[in-house]
Parts: C-alpha cells; structure tokens; sequence
C-alpha cells in the first residue's frame, strides 16, 4: 500500500517569483491599455467621420471654442504635476505632503468638471447629440472621457480615507501608485481629444 505522503510546509516553499505589488501594478496597466484602446476607437471614428464629410464640423456648428477646453487641460495638467509630488511623498513616509497634494489633485479634478459642464451647458444650446453625426462623436468622446475623470476623483478620495485610516506608510503604497498611474493616463487621454476635436478643427477648415 503507498504511503500518502505528509503535507508539505508552506513556509518551506521557495518565495513567489513575483511580488504582489508587481502583479498589481500590472494589473492596473492592462486594464489602462483596454481603457485607452477604446478611446484610440472612438477617436478613429471621429475622424472617420471628419474625412467622410465635405465639411466639418458641419455647416450651421461653429468651430470649438478653445478658452475653456485650454483652462481645462491647464487644470489637469498641474493636476497630474501634483499627484506626482503626492505619490513621491508617500513614497519617503511624508504624510502631509501626501495629504496635501491628494486634496489639490482632487480639487483640481473636480475643477475640471465643472468647466466642462460649463462648456456643455454653452455647447447645448447650439447643437444637440442627436441632431448630427458631429455633435454625437463630440459629446460621446469628452462624456466618456469626464466620466473617467469622475472616478479618478472618486479614486482619490477613497485613497484619502485609506490615508486617515493610516494604512500607507514608505512600504504600502500600491494603491497610491495605481490611482495616480491612472490618473495621469486620463490626463494623456485628454492631450489626444484636445488636439483632436478642439485643436483639429481650426487647422483644416
């Protein structure tokens, strides 16, 4: 009769070859890829449509008004500079540096949004997104897009209740690097859509 053999020890196995924080981490950036990926589509169908037409945008829309979608990349842009001071300070145990800069990334964020409410509430009285092939790309593309912002604030404040329940330290700060991996990707994201939609539109009509 063979012997069963006794239950090996866990703590005599060899260490994983990779750390949790590593598989975290690029976790997070697979799913970034994806995020990005859908948004390289719907960019594509923009200007799919933009080649597709004799005019665009169409005649009787006006060309995007560049004021508020420049203040608005202003803000998330210095956003995505303070984010990182942010995460650098958790990264060398500085929690109110930490703190600090997760509040003005935030307000900043939010910011954001509400300009880009203003924009709409402008942008509504002149063209509606189911009158024309242009005001539907338009608003799906920054609507996704300020959705994404929405979270990426929602993310910061759960890091900020994670922070006041002290658990980041110079050690623990994976979700810290993830939230701001994603935070700055978005930000990258709004770079494409302001040279696409905003920035396009003057130089080839």
């Amino acid at each position: 009769m063979t012997a069963i053999p006794a239950p090996r020890d866990e703590r005599l196995l060899p260490p994983p070859t990779r750390s949790t924080e590593e598989v975290g981490f690029w976790g997070m950036a697979l799913f970034l890829i994806t995020e990005s990926s859908l948004f390289a589509y719907l960019i594509g169908s923009y200007f799919y449509l933009a080649v597709s037409n004799r005019e665009w945008p169409p005649a009787g829309i006006e060309l995007p008004k560049l004021q508020l979608p420049l203040i608005m990349t202003a803000a998330l842009l210095l956003s995505s500079v303070v984010g990182y001071w942010a995460e650098k300070g958790i990264e060398h145990g500085r929690h109110g540096r930490f703190r600090t800069g997760l509040v003005v990334a935030m307000l900043l964020g939010l910011a954001f949004l509400v300009l880009q409410g203003f924009e709409y509430h402008d942008k509504l009285k002149h063209m509606h997104p189911q009158e024309h092939a242009y005001p539907s790309i338009f608003f799906t593309i920054t609507g996704f897009h300020g959705a994404h912002v929405a979270m990426g604030v929602l993310l910061m404040a759960y890091l900020g209740l994670r922070e006041l329940l002290g658990h980041f330290d110079e050690r623990r700060h994976l979700a810290v690097k993830n939230v701001f991996l994603y935070w700055h990707t978005v930000d990258g994201v709004w770079l494409v859509i302001l040279s696409s939609l905003y920035l396009s539109p003057h130089l080839y009509r």
